[in-house]
């Protein structure tokens, strides 16, 4: 008698892959190497504190490479003078990425898990969208009130082309806190908004900018992080100062 197989002996073959659907994308994998990070001056440059704090959040470990305030080039980025901005700029595992937007989309691929980017698709494209606003956006606010760490100016008269800028800005944090709860703008995590909006924090401070309560507490919260009195820390010791930027008021 020929031997009886059993059904369930037999080899399965494999799911023939649906050729209408697009093929899954394999998560990229955070690399082992040590990343470098170029910033400028702690004290005035806003776009090396955004790159800092994001790659804070999304704790991967790097080595701070500083560019002197007397670099030309630096020195024209920090005055609004350059084309275009390129410190920070993050190197990783053969990239190099130099905007502080892509630096943050960068990070968010590569550490997915340090939530850079809110689990909720619409809130996903919500806290995009006020990032890029930061961005891009802004330049009255910019060159009327120069970020400062080491300056404070009580009673401060904001410029008129300034104000607007200020409005809008109090409009995405009030609703971003009453939308997500606080004490961040989306909720109880860190995101890339909080980094963007962090150095607009400090300006509001050094300038003093009347906010309402909700964007008060708001700037208390950014202020409280480690992360920033770490930072501000280090500003306050810097020995160079920039007489453009240190107008008396």
């Amino acid at each position: 008698m020929s031997p009886v197989v059993a059904a369930s002996a037999r080899p399965k073959s494999a799911p023939r892959a649906d050729p209408t659907k697009p093929a899954a994308r394999a998560k990229p994998k955070a690399s082992a190497v040590r990343a470098a990070l170029t910033i400028s001056s702690k004290n005035y440059s806003s776009w090396s504190l955004r790159g800092w704090l994001l790659a804070r959040f999304a704790e991967i470990d790097f080595d701070e490479v500083m560019v002197s305030p007397d670099d030309a080039d630096a020195r024209k980025e920090l005055l609004l003078l350059a084309p275009s901005i390129l410190v920070p700029c993050l190197t990783h595992d053969g990239a190099k990425v130099w905007n502080t937007l892509a630096i943050a989309q960068y990070l968010d691929e590569i550490r997915p898990e340090a939530g850079l980017l809110p689990k909720d698709r619409l809130a996903r494209a919500h806290c995009r969208s006020v990032s890029g606003e930061m961005n891009s956006g802004f330049a009255n606010l910019r060159s009327a009130l120069p970020m400062n760490l080491k300056a404070h100016h009580p009673g401060y008269k904001i410029w008129a082309g300034a104000q607007p800028d200020i409005d809008r800005i109090v409009e995405i944090w009030t609703g971003c806190l009453a939308s997500y709860g606080g004490p961040y703008l989306f909720g109880a995590r860190r995101t890339m908004a909080d980094a963007m909006f962090a150095p607009v924090v400090t300006r509001f401070l050094t300038y003093d900018v009347k906010l309402n309560k909700p964007c008060l507490g708001y700037c208390q919260t950014i202020m409280a992080m480690p992360e920033m009195k770490g930072w501000v820390a280090a500003a306050r010791r810097e020995p160079d100062d920039i007489e453009e930027l240190d107008m008396d008021f």
